[in-house]
């Protein structure tokens, strides 16, 4: 006995245009489709679920995330919608009005580019206002942080601390610090926080997924598993927290804690139905933001530098073969061209085992021959459409206009024949799966009044920016033969949305047109 759901416009995702007029699931499977009447004489139902004109697709689940991250927004200081630094050391004066002397101060999201100003926070402006509480407030980007004289004492880091390998500690000119950390300078901040204890990170994930459901996700891949303490601790709080909330967590595995997930038994994919392993997590450089991400040739608004290569050719090469030891593929944080060029030498020194594919995130910076290079590779893109509306129009600017040929070229890789995989990376960027949809067949940015297109050659059609979240999914984490589109055999996990975006001008995707969420054939969200 099951479940037929009818009533509804149901695209299964399988071809474009594709509809059903019903489906009927079972033990968190689909096991037939067609006609209400040929549903309900083929097989037993005992319940009916009316979409009520709603319209349903396979569930949507973002390629990157980071889903305690993400949880950890929803509970900490929200910087990301100030438009001031006026706001943010206002925000930060609140909040450490009433605070017992000493204790932390965490904000997340600021991003200067929202700015009158556009100048960065110091350290010595957030001392003026919160002298007696440690202050560290992560930029929008998360490969930047800004942090006070307290928190810098903390840690232990004066003007004569190193620069740690792939990372920045800033200074301002006559050679004091400025309180900014770069990349992996931001590691010597994180090791002087207070322990973070297992029922912090069971609510971070629960507020997490409660958020994805209400956004329309059924499932994530996730990269937490290094930053909260030790492997275990942060894996035991996923156990915890999705046997009661069935949400589809695909584990990135980041190499400073590989061993020790190798040491406690776990393979590639292996897992149970509603948390898995996937690849191997690498970072091969930072962020456009704080120009960290790694290019071929100088930054245009700072001609100094081409950005911070985390690892060098021989120690990416040997983190790699690493991943290839333990049968893995890899998932690299590639946003810089050269990065990616550099990800792309390692991977055809050290091939992926078993064809499984290996992912590199971002690459949201390219060249013409770089394309060619991966072409046929068994890989994959993981993209962030919602970049386009984030870093546009300043991108242009940091990178010169004579090179953006192929930067955030989402349709360009597509008619190439490179696979595409969609996702948010929340929480530097909003985890509503819809506004990436929104940015990926508009280009636009929803606060521009004026609606600027930025490269609308570039836009995709409303179905290969759907398929990013299902179908390209899927194939991302190696499930595109049970997940990802309605059709037998697949898992019954679905999006039911208020209107059809097939239908509508494309601007009533920014609204709140999430109606159901629905997980194994359990409806996790309602509206």
């Amino acid at each position: 006995m099951g479940t037929l759901w009818k009533n509804g416009t149901i695209y299964t995702m399988q071809q474009e245009g594709h509809q059903v007029e019903a489906v009927y699931t079972e033990n968190g499977h689909i096991k037939g489709l067609g006609t209400s009447d040929e549903l309900e004489q083929k097989f037993t139902i005992d319940t009916v679920v009316d979409l009520d004109q709603k319209v349903m697709f396979p569930g949507f689940v973002d390629s990157h995330m980071h889903l305690i991250g993400h949880g950890e927004t929803l509970m900490r200081l929200d910087l990301s919608s100030m438009n001031s630094k006026r706001e943010v050391l206002d925000a930060i004066t609140e909040k450490a009005d009433g605070l017992e002397k000493g204790k932390w101060i965490i904000g997340e999201g600021w991003n200067e580019n929202l700015w009158s100003d556009a100048a960065v926070l110091t350290k010595q402006e957030i001392d003026a206002v919160v002298p007696n509480h440690p202050v560290l407030l992560k930029r929008i980007c998360r490969h930047a942080m800004v942090v006070n004289s307290l928190a810098l004492m903390n840690a232990g880091i004066d003007e004569h601390t190193a620069n740690p390998a792939g990372g920045l500690i800033e200074k301002h000119d006559d050679g004091t610090l400025n309180g900014l950390l770069k990349d992996k300078a931001q590691d010597l901040m994180i090791d002087a926080l207070p322990p973070i204890s297992s029922e912090y990170l069971v609510e971070a994930l629960t507020k997490g997924i409660e958020s994805c459901w209400e956004h329309g996700l059924v499932g994530g891949h996730t990269e937490d598993l290094s930053y909260y303490g030790n492997f275990k601790k942060t894996y035991n709080a996923f156990l915890e927290t999705v046997s009661d909330k069935k949400f589809r967590a695909h584990l990135l595995v980041h190499h400073a804690v590989i061993e020790d997930w190798k040491e406690d038994g776990h393979h590639f994919l292996g897992g149970n139905e509603f948390i898995e392993f996937g690849a191997m997590k690498i970072f091969a450089d930072g962020a456009l933001g704080g120009r960290t991400a790694l290019l071929s040739y100088p930054y245009a608004d700072d001609p100094s530098t081409h950005g911070v290569s985390i690892h060098t050719n021989e120690r990416l090469l040997e983190l790699v073969k690493k991943a290839r030891k333990y049968e893995l593929p890899i998932a690299v944080h590639t946003i810089g061209d050269q990065a990616f060029e550099n990800v792309v030498g390692a991977i055809l020194e050290a091939p992926s085992v078993h064809n499984r594919r290996d992912r590199l995130i971002h690459a949201q910076i390219l060249r013409k021959e770089l394309i060619e290079k991966i072409k046929g590779l068994p890989l994959i893109l993981d993209i962030q459409p919602r970049f386009v509306a984030s870093d546009f129009p300043w991108v242009i600017d940091r990178l010169g206009k004579e090179n953006m040929r192929f930067n955030y070229a989402w349709k360009t890789l597509l008619e190439e024949g490179i696979p595409c995989a969609g996702g948010s990376d929340a929480p530097i960027e909003p985890i509503n799966p819809l506004w990436g949809i929104h940015a990926a067949v508009t280009r636009t940015n929803p606060l521009d009044p004026e609606k600027t297109e930025y490269r609308p050659e570039e836009k995709l059609t409303m179905y290969e920016a759907i398929s990013l979240f299902t179908k390209g999914s899927a194939y991302a984490c190696h499930h595109e033969d049970d997940r990802g589109e309605i059709k037998e055999g697949y898992t019954a996990d679905f999006t039911v949305l208020d209107i059809d975006p097939f239908q509508v001008e494309e601007d009533q995707l920014l609204g709140k047109v999430v109606d159901m969420t629905i997980v194994d054939e359990t409806i996790v969200y309602k509206k």
